[in-house]
């Protein structure tokens, strides 16, 4: 009867682990390992914390059977786990200094408070090995769009059953006036698989810009063949949206595929999404064409680049100010976002004042560094001329070209440039020698005097310190937070050095101060080029003569 109860016992054992495998679906090792874990925690309180116990369960029969190892050592100072090699040897023959003897211990009876801690560690450890499957599944699913049932909400924060694991919405990453409820069904975007020690380590997203995109890829055909590409989206959570597509396939419109018949394609997308409105745009490698794009509705005039700062500026009609702004500065923020260019709109009013402010600028600027009269001023710069060294450094004869003027006066015109310059320079001079900077730094290719007063100013003052510099630290750089772009000027500022025209002075410091060498210029390719460009005109006279190439190759493929 005895061995009866025994062998019912260890079947139970075996079920339990077979039951728990199947629920976490975890494997049957990996519960029996936590089991043997509990049942040696439980015998170590039982024979002592010293004893270095190891317990097995056989997956088959589920026997338990417990041992204390005892290494093999010369001196013996802890009986609990060190035994001799003479006593070793009585046992095992072949023992050895650094070997582990195994003694088996009778069964373990399980008290009330063994069983309960036994019973912590098995939940424990299936808990962290669920865990670990749940992470191992879900860590390559990142970005991708799953489905789940809302199990509870926590302080907003929504908890989903995706089947085999668990998942986070949490409250910023819910649309706005979107509520949940037990059991609601959720679809949403995996954007974070990571480990963690406690609650859900699998991150969804229904404000992701990504979420729009793989939606409309499981809407539109085209976009999950790879035929239409979205190349950019851009999203207000739960009030609007724009999206930038491409076709490769030229006999598809990729803004129709994603519309759809009579809008069908959208709507399930804005149907999702809790009526947000989605503006599709067709993407262009053109940034100026992409960005009249991206402020429709709205009508622009003009559109005005500047490449280096990564900031453009928009001309539209004065009624159409309030639209292409849109509320809160919505549509211009959005097609920012979209471009990834900082747009700055302006009316043609406001455009026609800031020319007129920028003329009479200039004009005043000549009238003090030339001493000229305003209608001279004022013919230079409707002229495009803006500034002296423009003036100083053209060909004569293009001032002269200008009605009014001759020869005599436009050179009398650019001597007083050369001279208002040579004044300026020598000013400059003096205040960079008050500043104390070097004189090398005048060498470095690229660098004029009203740099080098900058330069001082901003305590670079010696070709070491030049080369020490990056090239933002000249240029200036722009640093983009909560879709706001604020500029930190460089220390170059004004001086319209590009990040090119930065990076090479710099380079050209750091070769001057001896930190790297000069790479030389390579020698025989320019002659194997100019070795192509002839036979080029060889084979174009050729041509001339009714001998070309092309000719030949027909000839000799017709022989063929």
């Amino acid at each position: 009867m005895a061995e009866a109860g025994i062998s019912a016992n260890r079947l139970e054992l075996l079920q339990i682990a077979d039951a728990v495998a199947r629920e976490k679906s975890i494997e049957k090792d990996v519960v029996i390992a936590a089991m043997e874990d509990a049942i040696q925690k439980a015998a170590k309180s039982r024979y002592g914390s010293e004893n270095e116990i190891r317990a097995q369960v056989d997956p088959r029969t589920g026997e338990i059977r417990l041992e204390r190892l005892l290494e093999v050592s010369e001196d013996v100072t802890m009986e609990a786990t060190q035994i001799s090699l003479e006593d070793a040897r009585r046992r095992n023959p072949e023992a050895q200094i650094g070997d582990f003897i195994a003694e088996e211990l009778p069964p373990l009876d399980f008290g009330r408070v063994a069983a309960q801690n036994a019973k912590q560690v098995i939940v424990q450890k299936v808990r962290d090995a669920e865990r670990e499957r749940q992470y191992e599944e879900y860590k390559d699913r990142v970005g991708t769009i799953v489905n789940g049932i809302v199990k509870r909400v926590e302080y907003g924060n929504v908890i989903v059953d995706l089947g085999r694991a668990e998942a986070i919405v949490r409250r910023d990453e819910t649309l706005p006036r979107e509520n949940f409820r037990y059991g609601d069904r959720i679809r949403a975007y995996v954007y974070d698989v990571r480990r963690e020690q406690r609650g859900p380590q699998i991150f969804l997203s229904r404000t992701h810009p990504e979420f729009m995109a793989k939606l409309f890829a499981q809407e539109v055909p085209e976009v999950y063949d790879g035929i239409v590409t979205i190349k950019s989206v851009a999203r207000d959570p739960g009030s609007r949206a724009k999206i930038a597509v491409i076709s490769r396939d030229q006999s598809i419109d990729p803004v129709g595929a994603c519309v759809g018949m009579r809008g069908s394609r959208v709507q399930a997308v804005v149907n999702e999404l809790q009526g947000e409105k989605i503006d599709i745009i067709q993407w262009s490698e053109d940034a100026a064409t992409f960005i009249v794009n991206a402020l429709a509705p709205a009508e622009v005039v003009k559109v005005v680049l500047d490449e280096d700062a990564e900031r453009i500026e928009v001309v539209v009609p004065d009624a159409q100010l309030s639209l292409a702004i849109g509320r809160k500065g919505q549509n211009v923020r959005l097609a920012s976002q979209l471009t990834g260019w900082d747009i700055d709109i302006m009316t043609e009013a406001n455009e026609s004042e800031r020319r007129q402010a920028e003329f009479a600028e200039r004009s005043q600027m000549f009238m003090e560094a030339l001493d000229v009269d305003e209608v001279i001023a004022q013919l230079l710069a409707s002229e495009g001329f803006s500034s002296i060294e423009e003036v100083a450094f053209v060909e004569e004869n293009e001032i002269a070209s200008i009605e009014g003027f001759d020869d005599e006066t436009a050179s009398e015109i650019q001597a007083r440039a050369s001279e208002y310059l040579d004044r300026i320079e020598q000013e400059m001079t003096a205040k960079r020698k008050e500043l104390g900077v070097d004189d090398a730094l005048a060498e470095v290719n690229g660098v004029t005097t009203p740099m080098m007063v900058a330069f001082g100013e901003n305590d670079v003052k010696t070709v070491e310190d030049l080369a020490d510099c990056a090239t933002d630290d000249l240029t200036g750089w722009n640093e983009r937070k909560d879709g706001e772009t604020t500029h930190y000027d460089g220390i170059l500022e004004g001086f319209n050095v590009s990040k090119q025209d930065a990076e090479d002075m710099i380079l050209a410091a750091r070769v001057k101060a001896g930190w790297i060498e000069e790479e030389p210029e390579p020698e025989p390719e320019p002659e194997e080029e100019a070795e192509g460009e002839g036979e080029e005109e060889t084979e174009a006279s050729e041509g001339d003569s009714g001998e070309t190439p092309a000719d030949d190759a027909d000839t000799d493929t017709a022989d063929a």
